[in-house]
């Protein structure tokens, strides 16, 4: 299932940044699973299928939120997991060199980067065989954002949860195509999160390229299946007062976007996927962890933070919708300053007065 492009290549010239990201992307290539083997032509018309369905979900997207009218309607990008890493890849260059440059913020060299590097591929080579699709809004030839869609893991996922085949291809673009749509027509959004970023990165000190040696803690929260609570992604336990600051805000608006997304993708309802209510019992069963081995790693690589920001983030979301309409909602895309904090997420009438009035 092949449809993407090669990444930009980056320029050794241009000197080691905070990872070297052709290190980075070998490390992955390297440890890539193959996806499920399917006949040429169902993957073709997977393919095929999954295109045209980003359209049209994009299209339910904009009547549920009122935002994007004006703007054009583009297909998503179907590709494999070589394809996905290597536009990760590229994205993530683009908001590392975007928001922090080549020399700046302390990193010391090309061992450091090349070490990172090494860290960052082992991460997107166990990420590679579970996302479903991401817009990156860094991404693409031009850099104005890219809509992808990883074809095997959709097709794995809905095996596996045994839905029905065009239903769950439409769910994942609906959450994918509010992605776009976040950052397509909010102008600003885009330059806010790549700030945002680079705060963070600006800040970083040795305390932070510590993460691995966390793992005895990841281990000791995976074991503690009595918790009511999953734990903290790893690097919440490593932030100075100054980063966690940035680092909150940041997580406010990743629960935002998240939420938002999974709010949108179910409120499309049973007349756009037959089936919602079932893919979306099925597949909150297959985000839980199964294995000790799989738990540590979503534990080291915050998978678990992320999961919780699914269901937060959709709370707050439907929550406010339910009290004030779509329209008010919308007001949280006026600027930085309407955006909710990370403790207006848990309490979102606390937003609702400070916004709204």
């Amino acid at each position: 299932m092949n449809a993407g492009s090669a990444a930009r290549p980056l320029d050794p010239a241009e000197g080691p940044g905070p990872v070297d990201w052709g290190v980075a992307t070998a490390t992955a290539q390297r440890l890539l699973r193959p996806g499920p083997v399917i006949a040429r032509d169902a993957a073709q018309a997977a393919v095929r299928g999954m295109r045209e369905l980003s359209v049209a979900a994009e299209s339910h997207v904009r009547e549920i939120t009122g935002l994007g009218a004006g703007l054009p309607l583009l297909p998503g990008d179907v590709v494999d997991r070589p394809d996905w890493v290597r536009a990760a890849v590229d994205g993530l260059a683009a908001l590392t060199d975007h928001a922090l440059p080549r020399g700046a913020g302390g990193w010391r060299g090309g061992v450091l980067a090349g070490t990172a590097g090494v860290q960052a591929g082992m991460v997107l080579a166990y990420l590679s065989t579970r996302v479903l699709g991401q817009y990156d809004p860094f991404g693409g030839a031009d850099g104005a954002g890219r809509l992808l869609l990883v074809a095997p893991n959709i097709v794995a996922a809905q095996q596996a949860l045994r839905v029905p085949e065009a239903d769950f291809w439409m769910w994942v673009c609906l959450h994918e195509s509010t992605h776009r749509l976040q950052f397509t027509a909010v102008p600003w959004l885009r330059e806010h999160f790549a700030a945002q970023v680079g705060t963070l990165l600006s800040t970083m000190d040795d305390a932070t390229a510590g993460l691995l040696s966390r793992a005895g803690e990841a281990l000791r929260s995976a074991r503690r299946k009595d918790t009511e609570e999953p734990p903290v992604a790893l690097v919440e336990l490593l932030q100075t007062p100054k980063q966690r600051a940035v680092l909150d805000r940041i997580i406010a608006l990743s629960t935002l976007l998240e939420g938002h997304a999974d709010h949108v993708m179910d409120a499309a309802g049973p007349a756009v996927v037959p089936s919602v209510a079932t893919i979306r019992s099925r597949f909150t069963v297959r985000r839980n962890p199964r294995g000790l081995a799989d738990r540590v790693l979503r534990a080291l690589l915050g998978v678990d933070a992320k999961i919780r920001q699914y269901a937060q983030g959709s709370a707050f979301t439907g929550h406010v919708v339910d009290r004030v309409g779509m329209t008010e909602f919308n007001r949280v895309w006026t600027s930085p300053e309407t955006l909710p904090s990370r403790a207006e997420i848990a309490d979102p009438d606390a937003w609702i007065r400070r916004v709204l009035g």
